[in-house]
């Protein structure tokens, strides 16, 4: 069959309710493509607007890891469609024969198909039927993302709801919030795709149930099987990123891009990550200029608290904090004692030998005593200069006490006359002397 006029079908390569895929051959150019037939829809007259804008949408897109789309119109009443021939199988076609895919493989496929999806959500684009079968594998092994919006109008022979106007997808990979109807976005391929990824490494989808009610509802509530529970051989890395790309809650999924460049990047493979530069070192205080001119700068140096706590620890002597004030106590002190010295000095019975010698002749006639002096001024020794004798009644024979005994010793003249009197009646000897020393302290 030739359409129009150009491509000429060779041999179906799928079918669904709503339409078929062969390969073809196109005439003018000289190259193999796909055709896409929309089939014959008189339950749903929608079908055929909607076709031609999801066309217009996927011809928007010129990425190597999605399927071109090179022509769009119609043939006997049937719009049909014109892209890139894969010349490949499908990831279903690849589970089907081979089974679980080892990790290395996998995280290949993740980044080349993280990467077109994120072409299209550049664009506004959201696929809604992100699937094994919808992701294609050409000749060496580079994978393309097919049927763009084009699934909703094509039945999935394993398990697709065809709610018409409510939910289009296959539920084996269907994110949650479009369970609950509501509109898909960026991060429902997202979540797809982490679907299509663990049933790559374990052999089967995250969830599994007999009706597809039944599957929407694990999606919803159910929490997957981490995939080395299952016997999947990958990095813990690996396995903790998969899982969230299946939360729950579509904000805390990360985006195609980001997921792409951390696959591309052989993040998966767990390596450790590189530790951060060491801070660099403190600078050193600059030398001052030549001639010292300028305020002084003081850099405060960071310390540990186990410096700092010894710091707070040392004597202040030792700092040198409290030094002023060790010295001020230590004259203090210094000259304390030396005030107590000179005092103990001054009052000692000794200190007649400095200030002289005071006797009393037994006529009571004052004798003069003389001491030796030096020059003040430190030229040497003078000559002996008589200093002036106090006189004091004192009785024959004794000698008068010194200064400070008689300062401390002194008692009231009454109790004197009564001595002397006793003495008088005793026939003491010297009574002359004791009248002339009362006679002497009435003149005084």
């Amino acid at each position: 069959m030739l359409i129009a006029g150009r491509y000429q079908l060779q041999d179906p390569i799928g079918r669904g309710a709503m339409g078929e895929v062969w390969r073809a051959y196109d005439e003018t150019l000289g190259r193999r493509v796909a055709v896409k037939l929309l089939l014959p829809q008189d339950s749903d007259p929608t079908a055929a607007s909607r076709f031609r804008l999801e066309a217009q949408t996927a011809g928007r897109l010129h990425h190597p890891y999605v399927v071109g789309v090179l022509d769009f119109g119609t043939y006997e009443d049937r719009l049909f469609l014109v892209m890139e021939l894969v010349d490949g199988d499908s990831l279903a076609g690849l589970l089907a024969q081979a089974g679980p895919q080892p990790a290395a493989r996998v995280a290949l496929i993740a980044s080349q198909a993280a990467a077109g999806l994120a072409a299209a959500h550049q664009q506004g684009i959201v696929h809604r039927d992100i699937k094994p079968a919808n992701l294609l594998l050409d000749a060496d092994g580079t994978l393309k993302i097919g049927d763009f919006g084009i699934a909703r109008f094509l039945d999935d022979p394993a398990a697709a709801l065809t709610a018409t106007g409510q939910i289009v997808g296959t539920s084996l990979y269907l994110a949650p919030e479009r369970a609950l109807g509501r509109p898909a976005g960026p991060a429902s391929d997202v979540y797809s795709l982490g679907c299509v990824l663990y049933q790559l490494l374990t052999g089967r989808p995250p969830f599994q149930a007999d009706t597809p009610i039944a599957i929407l509802h694990q999606h919803l509530d159910a929490t997957p099987v981490p995939p080395r529970q299952l016997g999947a051989e990958l990095p813990p890395a690996f396995e903790s990123y998969l899982l969230g790309l299946l939360a729950k809650q579509p904000e805390h999924r990360p985006g195609a891009a980001q997921i792409a460049d951390w696959f591309a990047a052989g993040a998966w493979q767990g390596r450790p990550e590189p530790l951060p530069a060491p801070a660099p070192a403190p600078a050193a205080a600059p030398t001052p200029p030549a001639g010292g001119t300028g305020p002084a700068t003081t850099y405060m140096l960071p310390s540990s608290p186990r410096t700092a706590s010894r710091r707070r620890g040392r004597p202040a002597a030792r700092s040198g904090l409290l030094r002023p004030r060790v010295v001020g106590a230590a004259a203090a002190v210094t000259l304390f004692l030396a005030a107590m010295a000179a005092g103990m000095l001054w009052f000692s019975p000794d200190n007649t030998a400095t200030e002289g010698s005071r006797t009393d002749s037994p006529g009571g006639s004052p004798t003069a005593s003389t001491t030796a002096g030096t020059d003040t001024a430190g030229t040497g020794p003078t000559s002996s200069q008589t200093s002036p004798s106090v006189v004091s009644a004192a009785p024959a024979g004794e000698t008068s006490p010194s200064p400070a005994a008689t300062k401390r010793q002194e008692e009231p003249r009454d109790e004197k006359r009564e001595r002397r009197r006793h003495t008088d009646d005793d026939g003491d000897e010297g009574n002359d002397g004791g009248d002339a020393g009362d006679a002497g302290d009435g003149d005084g």
